[in-house]
């Protein structure tokens, strides 16, 4: 977790352990261990627990699913005297896995909406979420820096089967992170490495398997980023490239500029 993430619950007045980036979701030792160790212990505590919270998956097929649609829906029906083109559906839905809420719950949605939608479920390699379990290749690395997604067990509220999931993408830190900076330089939206997840395993498979789908006009991909920079500042991959020294194109025109005589 990092250092800005725990400075805000400080700051919200919660009270921080830290565990074990390597213990094993069933140990004593991780924090879903030490959180149930804390419950049994403090009197009147509760455990919100959303790896088995089926409140967790139901908030996103009633709020976050429709919000999407809608949005799709309604920029349909702005632009239907003109020449865009727009199914006026949800065609791709492409999120991150963590908990697994999101894209079970979002999946329902937009499935009932469009039952033709593709859904893509997006796992970091080292993580297991991915289905099959032969994309959860052994040679991975278990360790890896993308925060808020992927996980060493699978949580019980999602359903990371068809017709939930009907496909699963596996990316590394090295294309997740460069993506997500994209976004930030390109876009202008401030989105940390679980955004940069999600938009590389987007591009991945519109250059490959849906291809076809890519050249074709009006449909509609969305993209679910989760994230935001805010809570990665400090985090080497972002300091790294936010602060190197390579020349840009505005950096020659200022340098021209003020090396001109007045």
């Amino acid at each position: 977790m990092s250092l800005e993430k725990e400075a805000t619950l400080r700051a919200l007045g919660a009270e921080i352990i830290r565990t074990p980036t390597e213990a094993a979701f069933d140990s004593p030792e991780s924090h879903i261990g030490v959180a149930k160790r804390l419950q049994q212990r403090i009197p009147d505590s509760v455990i919100l627990d959303q790896y088995t919270n089926l409140d967790n998956p139901l908030a996103h097929e009633l709020t976050t699913g429709p919000e999407i649609i809608d949005a799709i829906v309604s920029d349909y029906g702005s632009h239907s005297a003109t020449s865009r083109k727009s199914t006026g559906m949800v065609d791709v839905l492409v999120v991150g896995a963590g908990t697994g809420g999101t894209i079970t719950g979002c999946s329902h949605s937009v499935k009932a909406h469009n039952p033709d939608c593709l859904v893509i479920g997006v796992d970091p390699k080292g993580s297991i979420l991915a289905y099959p379990d032969s994309l959860n290749k052994s040679t991975d690395s278990p360790i890896y820096q993308v925060e808020g997604i992927g996980y060493d067990f699978i949580p019980k509220v999602l359903d990371r089967f068809a017709p939930t999931v009907d496909k699963w993408l596996k990316i590394g830190d090295e294309e997740a992170f460069p993506a997500a900076m994209r976004l930030i330089k390109e876009e202008a939206l401030l989105v940390g490495g679980s955004s940069g997840t999600a938009l590389a395993g987007t591009l991945k498979w519109l250059r490959e398997e849906g291809k076809s789908l890519a050249q074709t006009e009006g449909k509609n991909v969305v993209v679910i980023l989760p994230d935001g920079i805010r809570n990665y500042m400090s985090k080497p991959w972002f300091l790294e490239s936010a602060t190197q020294e390579k020349e840009t194109t505005l950096a020659r025109v200022i340098k021209q500029a003020l090396e001109k005589n007045d």
